[in-house]
């Protein structure tokens, strides 16, 4: 299912299609057939995670020192665009390899590297990062949960909701206020293994929208007391920098998934109109119909060409803020405008959960929500004008 036969993109070296083809093959032997299963009871079974370790899917852009695959960001994309091709939307791996490795890659002390990240690797351990609050979503500067010095530990206080993989993890950064008078410079990221404490505990696999197999949770952090050692970082209060620094490739992931959900409602519709009739000829011959998938494929080419645009400034270092902004507003508003219009297409077929596209549509519509609402992308590019 190829939207624009013979383009490549410029980061895809021969390494990176040689993965793309593995990657491809796993999720299709190891992964599809359980994704009905997964979405019915709202979650990806334990070993699936150890399958994908030992496939070498988690941990790709991790170094081999610390058990991962020593790759770079350009493995991490081409797996996610693998899983999302395939149709494994509620496997969390871009939270616990793109986003919660790096955290711990970037901050984490040596001691830290190594005891998390190996684990992490093979699917020993799950990774989740608890920003989101009942009140507090983007607005990170506002989280309520607190972190207190206690001797030679944290006890950790609060509540988190909308926590991807929060069912399964067992590792979980967790934004929380070591001052809770300092706003931004009282954010610090604390790390906690669920195994080894007590006080934490997990609300409901909450029920969404779409992504039905993705634990989306509640998390409760009652006097939860962990090592001092676990703050990630040298020092408290870095958590904000922290965040703002690794925003770029999150946003990124997210845009990436964006342009696989376009491509593949194109081609998807493309291929159901020229088989579906009515008034006598083909869906596709009708006038409307050719207007509005040229429409469609126009948008998501120009979709994948920004997007690979930022993916090699990322690689080479010089992926700025402002530009993962608009990556991830505008492809992820593309991505909802042109998975609409394909649906349409379809009639009531589309409508159908059965129907790969009524499914698309779900599960793309928190695209322009999580990771930065698309408003506040907008306002952090406004600022720079």
């Amino acid at each position: 299912m190829t939207l624009n036969e013979g383009y490549k993109s410029p980061w895809l070296d021969e390494e990176l299609e040689i993965l793309q083809d593995a990657v491809k093959k796993f999720y299709e032997k190891e992964f599809v057939p359980h994704v009905e299963k997964w979405n019915e009871q709202g979650f990806v079974d334990r070993d699936a995670w150890l399958k994908a370790g030992e496939a070498g899917i988690l941990c790709a852009s991790i170094p081999e020192e610390y058990g991962g695959g020593g790759g770079h960001f350009g493995h991490e994309m081409v797996i996610a665009q693998e899983q999302s091709r395939a149709g494994v939307g509620g496997f969390g791996n871009s939270v616990h390899s793109g986003i919660v490795a790096h955290y711990v890659k970037a901050y984490g002390t040596e001691e830290q590297k190594k005891k998390w990240l190996p684990k992490m690797a093979s699917g020993e351990m799950v990774g989740a990062i608890a920003m989101t609050e009942p009140g507090t979503g983007s607005d990170l500067q506002g989280v309520k949960t607190t972190a207190k010095k206690d001797g030679n530990q944290y006890v950790l206080n609060g509540q988190k909701t909308f926590i991807t993989n929060g069912q399964t993890a067992d590792l979980i950064c967790v934004v929380a206020k070591t001052d809770p008078e300092g706003g931004a410079k009282g954010t610090s990221l604390i790390m906690v293994e669920t195994d080894e404490v007590e006080g934490f505990r997990r609300g409901r696999n909450l029920k969404k929208l779409g992504q039905k197999a993705q634990d989306t949770s509640e998390l409760f952090f009652d006097d939860v007391k962990v090592p001092q050692t676990n703050l990630l970082g040298s020092e408290e209060g870095q958590g904000f920098v922290q965040l703002m620094q690794q925003l770029p490739q999150e946003r990124l992931i997210i845009a990436v998934q964006a342009c696989c959900a376009m491509e593949k409602a194109v081609a998807l519709t493309a291929e159901y109109t020229k088989d579906r009739k009515a008034f006598g000829k083909r869906i596709l011959d009708f006038q409307n119909t050719q207007f509005k998938l040229a429409e469609c494929k126009t948008e998501a080419t120009i979709a994948r060409v920004f997007v690979d645009d930022c993916a090699v400034k990322l690689l080479d270092g010089k992926l700025d803020a402002t530009t993962a902004a608009m990556a991830k507003w505008w492809t992820t508003e593309k991505e909802n405008e042109i998975i609409d219009t394909c649906l349409q297409f379809f009639g009531g077929y589309g409508y159908m959960m059965e129907y790969p596209i009524a499914q698309m549509y779900g599960d793309s519509r928190i695209q322009k929500i999580y990771g930065g609402t698309n408003e506040i992308m907008k306002m952090l590019i406004a600022r720079t004008l």
